[in-house]
């Protein structure tokens, strides 16, 4: 009868155990999802952009080529065509080897091919329908298309064609250039990345693609790569059968591009985040199966000791032995869960990163293009013979590289897995940093920043990279707060007191709990919104862990700011921290 109460006893704890498990794998299934749906959405956006700035070039370059007078020359001569042509064949050569095009050519009014870069290569006969862009020219618009054409080779060719009208002094269309972009060659210089993306045409015919087993697909086509589809809390989830080099299990998005005719997708592996939650449900029930194990063996030790009170030295013994393996089965438990701790403080910094990323991005961007026009115009100076304007580009190069160094230098900083001891650190420039790796999103986020550095080093005691955490934990939550308002602004205070203190002060709602905002998961944001509140419960153990404090406060109205005389109210985070002293602390070892 004893065994049987245990039995159903048992049976009811599983009945519980194993749906909360599930309810909770599938709740960080789809927290991992978010995240990766952002990232893809990111990589989605870089590749569209990417390749329509590469076609734009060649639309424009069509553009400015049909005003040159040596094209011109060549359309308006009659008497020897071929003779004059041959300044025209060669400027159109020298322009396809500088731009990578697969050729240029000039057509007249009537679609007669005069010249053309590559005379192995022929352009379609003029009134096919590949021929759409020499006849949209023809009449006075630009023309673009995207085709395929038989190789000489057997292959099929992937091309994209630009053209462009040339006019006379009044007016008339008296011919066009045509451009023709082999698209492999784009792929060829294509970035390495996990995500699967292609570009497909109105047709449905996939033409650019990083995965060369998509190349031509027809993605209209019943079987295309066997997917099965089905959506999970607002994201598309396919499954494929598409070959080793695809993901079986894939998030998928879409963007058209209007402006060439085609349709980007990208397909991430999602098996990662499935995994996430399947390893969150396992240890969920490990955790269930562990106390009630725990249960189980407490009421079995409390009925053997009531019902064995006169247990020997044996008995004891093997008690004694019980308590021991149960006690560094508890020590392990804690050292697990240290390591947990430390792994849930890179998470939050991978997490902080993966917000900024779009934002990074931008920052890398900008001095990207700008040492570009640079290069090219210094290449220009020196073939002019001017070496001081191209010295002055050389030095504009070396300015905006060493921008990206250094942001390059906080993100490797920020990310990286700190284990040193705490020790001396740069207070000001911590927080510099944290400013510089936060920047992209608050101009984003047309965020007014108040922070005047010192002109001198503020040494306190802490880790370099967990500090930098906790300060742009601290800005991040500032510019979520203030979402949606008008005014935006960020105040950060640096203050050399008893104690060093910082504070971080936004104009945003304020705090509506005080108390509660630095327990685990307490957050203030929607559902459906990004965060699980355990940010400041990071910063918080983070601070401590330095001996330091920190608290938050709704800002008092009358607080001095640089902006109007009236401060408006807002949240006010306060972080106080020891000073370093070398009488009293040693440098960690290098």
């Amino acid at each position: 009868m004893l065994r049987l109460f245990r039995f159903r006893w048992f049976l009811l704890y599983l009945l519980i155990a194993v749906p909360i498990s599930g309810g909770v794998g599938m709740l960080a299934w789809r927290d991992a999802l978010d995240p990766l749906a952002e990232r893809a959405e990111t990589d989605l956006a870089l590749a569209s952009d990417r390749l329509q700035r590469h076609l734009f070039r060649y639309r424009e370059l069509v553009v400015v080529a049909a005003e040159h007078p040596v094209l011109r020359a060549a359309l308006y001569t009659v008497n020897d065509r071929l003779g004059e042509r041959s300044d025209a064949v060669s400027f159109l050569s020298r322009l396809t080897d500088m731009t990578g095009a697969r050729q240029f050519a000039l057509v007249d009014v009537e679609g007669h091919i005069l010249a053309r870069s590559e005379q192995n290569v022929a352009l379609p006969a003029p009134w096919t329908p590949d021929a759409l862009p020499v006849v949209r020219a023809l009449n006075g618009a630009l023309g673009q298309v995207a085709t395929t054409r038989p190789g000489t080779r057997g292959e099929t060719k992937r091309l994209f064609s630009f053209a462009a009208p040339l006019r006379a002094p009044d007016g008339r269309v008296i011919g066009a250039v045509v451009a023709e972009i082999d698209i492999r060659k784009y792929e060829d210089d294509w970035p390495g990345s996990a995500a699967v993306v292609f570009f497909s045409d109105a047709k449905g015919r996939v033409l650019v693609t990083n995965r060369s087993e998509l190349v031509l697909a027809d993605r209209m086509a019943d079987d295309f790569m066997a997917i099965q589809q089905h959506m999970w809390r607002g994201h598309q989830l396919w499954s494929l059968d598409g070959g080793p080099y695809l993901p079986t299990q894939a998030l998928h998005l879409e963007r058209d591009l209007l402006t060439v005719g085609l349709k980007g997708e990208l397909l991430l592996d999602s098996r990662p985040a499935l995994r996430a939650g399947v390893q969150i449900a396992v240890i969920t029930g490990a955790i269930f199966l562990l106390f009630g194990g725990a249960f189980f063996v407490v009421g079995q030790r409390r009925r053997a000791l009531a019902d064995r009170l006169e247990i020997e030295a044996a008995a004891n013994t093997k008690l004694e032995a019980r308590v021991v393996k149960r006690t560094a089965a508890l020590t392990q438990a804690n050292a697990d869960l240290q390591q947990a701790q430390a792994d849930l403080v890179q998470a939050g910094k991978l997490s902080a990163l993966g917000q900024m990323s779009a934002g990074i991005s931008h920052e890398l961007n900008q001095p990207l293009m700008a040492i570009r026009s640079f290069a090219d115009n210094g290449t220009q100076f020196l073939s002019r013979g001017a070496p001081d304007k191209a010295g002055a580009n050389l030095l504009r190069i070396s300015e905006l590289a060493g921008r990206m160094d250094r942001i390059i230098k906080n993100l490797r900083a920020f990310a990286r897995n700190e284990s040193e001891p705490h020790g001396k650190v740069d207070l000001a420039q911590v927080i510099n940093a944290a400013v510089e790796l936060t920047g992209a999103r608050l101009r984003g986020d047309d965020i007014t920043l108040g922070w005047h550095p010192p002109d001198h080093p503020v040494y306190a005691i802490g880790g370099e990279v967990r500090l930098g955490q906790v300060f742009v934990n601290l800005i991040n939550n500032a510019a979520d707060a203030m979402a949606g308002q008008d005014k935006k602004r960020i105040d950060i205070n640096l203050i050399q007191a008893e104690k060093l203190t910082v504070t971080v002060r936004d104009t945003g709602p304020g705090i509506t709990n005080t108390d509660k905002i630095f327990d685990p998961f307490y957050t203030t944001k929607q559902v459906g919104e990004e965060g699980m509140g355990l940010g400041l419960s990071i910063s918080y153990g983070l601070v401590q862990s330095f001996g330091g404090n920190i608290r938050g406060t709704n800002a008092p109205t009358d607080a001095p700011t640089d902006g109007p005389t009236e401060a408006p109210s807002g949240a006010m985070f306060t972080v106080e921290l020891e000073y370093w002293s070398a009488s009293t602390h040693k440098e960690p070892a290098t």
